[in-house]
């Protein structure tokens, strides 16, 4: 639905389904409740997650003419999608896999042309629509420097093809697409810095030769070519677990030249660990209870210098001997965002609203999605109906912003 500062949405992730007709039929279900709740007078959108075999349905001429027929029916519109997970996404041990397959392979860099065909033909005239993706891969798959750097290289180059695609639609089409990438907690990238550092040193020194001789451009042409259509994806839950200055970040990006495509709105888990040795077992065990096997949870511990510890998931993080002076831990467990106390534990809600704050005082994207996709593994107290729990999220971004 528009709000004051652009487009917002929920992902549909948040839905289990390996194809395209488990897929259609949740939304069936549950998308008419969340409309009347959330925007019952104006169309809504719809931020799309479709896993590779749902893409490969949906790519087919029927199946997309019966959708958008349903779209217009229920006043909903697609203006951006989830391309991050490749396979299941729900009642499946995920953890590290939902990386694979990389963008070191081609079956990623297919996947995600795949789906920007799919947004051409669904994206509402005049709009601009963004796909979140993976940032590059898994950084613990590559063992030494050279693997790593090999790795990113690689990816890269596949990335550009995806950018030539882009170009090429928009030069037949008029339509502006953009591939939002999703820094998170152990990916290749997993920082605000090592995106910015990726675009500069990485994307922009092999991309502007290979888009200016493609497409006879200048290298000033082609630089702004590639900054149209590759974006960062603020995954402020991804940031939130860094301990991140939203405000230095947004700064440093609007410095450089490098879009914002999408905010993905979610909260993740943290509590003081300053207290007395009893507390701070009591909120380690607190932590426990979130520990569950489909996803992985990583944990960045704040040091009273300052510095980070990261481990690459819960159970390393509640088995460490910490020697150092820890006095915080958050960890990436999407929490509702409405929702700022949880028992002795606090979810990073304060920075959700720190960055719709800067959103709502200077719009750096307009493309804004509710990304809240663990309530089938949430602790039992935490549940609500879906459909009840997506409008909460909705309605309380809403509250935010106004």
């Amino acid at each position: 639905m528009k709000v004051n500062t652009g487009h917002l949405t929920y992902c549909t992730n948040i839905h289990a389904g390996k194809n395209w007709t488990e897929d259609f039929n949740a939304l069936k279900q549950n998308f008419p409740e969340i409309k009347q709740s959330v925007s019952p007078g104006q169309p809504m959108g719809l931020g799309l997650r479709l896993s590779h075999e749902a893409s490969m349905q949906l790519g087919n001429p029927g199946y997309l003419t019966e959708f958008k027929q349903w779209l217009q029916q229920n006043g909903a519109y697609v203006f951006t999608m989830n391309g991050f997970p490749y396979g299941d996404f729900h009642h499946a041990i995920v953890k590290e896999n939902v990386h694979a397959p990389d963008w070191t392979t081609p079956e990623r860099k297919d996947y995600t042309i795949r789906l920007f065909h799919i947004l051409k033909s669904l994206l509402p005239t005049g709009m601009d629509g963004g796909i979140s993706t993976s940032p590059l891969s898994y950084r613990h798959w590559f063992k030494n420097a050279a693997d790593f750097d090999t790795a990113k290289q690689t990816a890269t180059l596949n990335i550009l093809e995806v950018v030539k695609v882009l170009i090429g639609i928009g030069n037949e089409t008029g339509q502006l697409l953009h591939l939002d990438i999703e820094p998170e907690p152990d990916g290749i990238l997993e920082t605000g810095r090592e995106f910015i550092d990726w675009f500069e040193h990485d994307l922009l020194m092999l991309g502007i030769p290979v888009i200016a001789e493609q497409f006879n451009l200048s290298h000033t042409d082609a630089e702004n070519l590639l900054k149209k259509h590759v974006c960062l994806c603020y995954d402020i839950c991804h940031f939130a677990i860094g301990y991140e200055d939203h405000k230095a970040v947004l700064l440093e990006l609007e410095q450089k030249g490098i879009g914002v495509g999408k905010i993905q709105i979610s909260a993740a888990l943290k509590a003081n660990l300053n207290g007395t040795e009893l507390e701070k077992s009591l909120i380690k065990t607190n932590f426990a209870t979130f520990n569950e096997p489909t996803y992985l949870h990583q944990v960045v511990a704040l040091k009273e210098d300052g510095g980070l510890i990261r481990y690459p998931d819960l159970p390393p993080a509640l088995e460490a001997d910490e020697d150092e002076k820890v006095v915080q831990w958050r960890s990436h467990f999407h929490v509702p965002i409405s929702v700022k106390e949880i028992g002795l534990l606090q979810s990073t809600q304060d920075d959700i609203v720190t960055l719709l704050g800067l959103q709502k005082a200077k719009p750096f994207t307009n493309h804004l999605e509710v990304e809240t996709y663990t309530w089938e593994v949430l602790p039992e107290q935490m549940k609500l109906p879906i459909a009840q729990s997506i409008s909460n999220e909705l309605n309380w971004v809403i509250d935010t912003l106004a």
